[in-house]
């Protein structure tokens, strides 16, 4: 007698196993197609830095070529404030590049190639993003080209905290995804199904889970001030602040549901010139309303320094109208 346990095998629907088959082969077929298209324009950099023992790399990861010209973006930690280096593509060509600019704020940077690079990546819209949506992220880490993987958008609008000198801020509407990231990828490609850039890849959070940066209006602002002016300029108030939900009273009297609670209002600020204080309760500025750190910053860039800033507030029960006068944010 079999001492084996016996089990009932289950007989195989023939149109079942074709009809997985064909999903799987179109799952496959269109992160091939992705990586075939974005992996090409993706380049292995290394930012080194002159010591006493000859070059010493610095900081790495990988970088998108976006123009036809030879710029790239990456992250502003991979390059980490260092003037040179050089990037391999997969094809082995490489290229010396020199930093162009960096924004730790947003955790990009522009790098540009000496010699002749591939052409451009297409650039995409993230803000057209959906919770769910197929993502392939493309890297190069350490030379190792075309690292593919392919994961869902598994949430939009997040953000990281950074800091840069005295400032506090955070990097806006930020993109998890569960596509698996290796340090190396850091400055790499997320695309969506079409081959269009929709994210830099900035940050490895945890266990499954990887981070970032959109590509969007907001960042193409910040993309054209660094190929400008090889940094970010930014309007200054001075506050910190908390989004919070408006009780059913102040809904009805405002009409908004969210507003943004100062916490603490800088020493000689424009936040502290205007009348600001901690305990008001922030509900619109330049006549726009705002319920996140992310909605005020957005309208913080180079043209609201040195011009009027207007800002509703409600203060013990009180709408009050306030202005502020923003200065530029230090880069120190």
């Amino acid at each position: 007698m079999s001492t084996q346990p016996e089990f009932e095998q289950p007989e195989l629907d023939p149109q079942n196993v074709v009809d997985e088959d064909q999903a799987l082969d179109a799952y496959s077929r269109i992160v091939i197609s992705v990586a075939a298209s974005v992996t090409p324009h993706v380049a292995a950099i290394e930012m080194t830095s002159t010591g006493r023992r000859g070059q010493i790399r610095v900081g790495s990861g990988s970088a998108v070529v976006f123009t036809g010209d030879g710029y790239m973006l990456t992250n502003a930690h991979v390059v980490a404030g260092i003037q040179a280096g050089r990037a391999v593509f997969a094809d082995g060509k490489h290229t010396d590049v020199e930093l162009v600019g960096a924004d730790p704020l947003s955790d990009l940077a522009v790098v540009r190639g000496h010699r002749s690079t591939p052409p451009p990546a297409l650039l995409g819209n993230a803000d057209t993003l959906r919770v769910g949506q197929l993502v392939i992220a493309v890297g190069n880490p350490l030379g190792l080209a075309g690292s593919v993987t392919a994961g869902v958008v598994s949430g939009l609008g997040r953000s990281i905290p950074v800091r840069a000198g005295e400032h506090r801020r955070v990097i806006e509407d930020v993109i998890q995804t569960d596509a698996a990231l290796n340090p190396g990828n850091s400055g790499g490609a997320l695309a969506d199904t079409q081959g269009r850039i929709v994210g830099i890849n900035t940050a490895v959070a945890g266990l499954g889970l990887g981070l970032a940066v959109p590509i969007n209006r907001t960042t193409q602002r910040i993309i054209a001030s660094l190929l400008r002016d090889g940094k970010v300029h930014r309007a200054y108030l001075g506050l910190v602040s908390t989004p919070i939900p408006l009780d059913a009273s102040a809904v009805v009297r405002t009409g908004q549901k969210e507003g943004l609670r100062v916490v603490e209002v800088i020493q000689d600020s424009p936040a502290e010139l205007s009348g600001l204080q901690p305990g008001d309760l922030v509900l619109r500025a330049q006549g726009r309303a705002v319920s996140s750190a992310e909605s005020l910053q957005k309208l913080l860039f180079e043209e609201a320094i040195g011009e009027s800033f207007p800002l509703t507030v409600l203060r013990d029960g009180r709408i009050l109208q306030l202005i502020a006068v923003p200065s530029e944010m230090s880069q120190q």
